[in-house]
């Protein structure tokens, strides 16, 4: 039987090594062997119980709850396999709705002639869905400062919104490419002021909010999967380096 170490796994599974190490650590994903050198090696069971737990991440599963879900005496492969299947296909559908969205109000920006309507800037997303985002903001932060910042938006031209989506796009590629670099060298944290720097398009972004931010970065699926997006185990990388940045600024 074919045997995996920490880092083939993690390359066929495009996930981090620290990923695997940490579902060592908590219990989560076990290998099945150790050398004498203290070395993992993960064979085709592990393999598969990996897939379940990145199919329950997909979905947003807490590592908590798939933990409790996997080890559970109930728990049958092939039916969750199923319920997977199932929720990704509703997913499925939700996102070729945004996609068709994001494809006419890019039209829309670039000038071309498309009626659009107010509420089919929409589509894809429930009203309950997007006033939730606002809601989860004003809660989370200040919700003068999310007012002010929704106004101050509204009034940017499709050029200033390019710049700005173009500045994090540069920051996010040249940080992915540095990964493995300490996030205390030099260029990380330059990369890092830049970053913090992006932010204030949009809001002025005090240390405190900032290491806040960072930490919300890795804990909310919705912004560890779009860091994920440049490369894997981006969105810890840029969490650990706004702490080193905010400790010392």
């Amino acid at each position: 039987m074919k045997e995996y170490t920490v880092r083939q796994l993690a390359k066929i599974a495009d996930v981090s090594v620290r990923t695997l190490h940490h579902y060592d650590h908590i219990g989560l994903l076990k290998p099945a062997s150790r050398n004498d050198a203290g070395y993992r090696f993960y064979g085709e069971a592990e393999l598969l119980h990996l897939q379940q737990i990145l199919f329950f991440r997909e979905l947003d599963f807490r590592l908590i709850d798939i933990s409790q879900i996997l080890d559970s005496p109930g728990f049958e492969p092939v039916a969750a396999l199923e319920l997977h299947k199932k929720e990704l296909e509703m997913r499925a559908e939700r996102i070729d709705a945004l996609l068709e969205t994001i494809e006419k109000t890019i039209r829309k920006l670039k000038g071309e002639k498309i009626e659009m309507s107010d509420q089919e800037l929409y589509g894809g997303l429930s009203k309950e869905q997007a006033e939730a985002y606002t809601e989860e903001a004003k809660r989370r932060w200040d919700p003068k400062l999310v007012d002010e910042t929704n106004a101050k938006v509204k009034k940017w031209s499709k050029e200033k919104w390019a710049s700005v989506n173009r500045e994090l796009d540069d920051i996010l590629k040249e940080l992915a490419a540095l990964m493995g670099t300490p996030v205390s060298d030099p260029e990380v944290q330059a990369l890092i002021a830049r970053h913090h720097a992006y932010l204030d398009n949009f809001y002025e972004v005090k240390p405190k909010m900032y290491q806040c931010l960072g930490e919300l970065y890795v804990e909310d699926q919705r912004f560890h999967v779009y860091f994920e997006k440049y490369r894997a185990g981006l969105a810890d990388y840029l969490a650990e380096a706004i702490q080193v940045y905010c400790k010392n600024n």
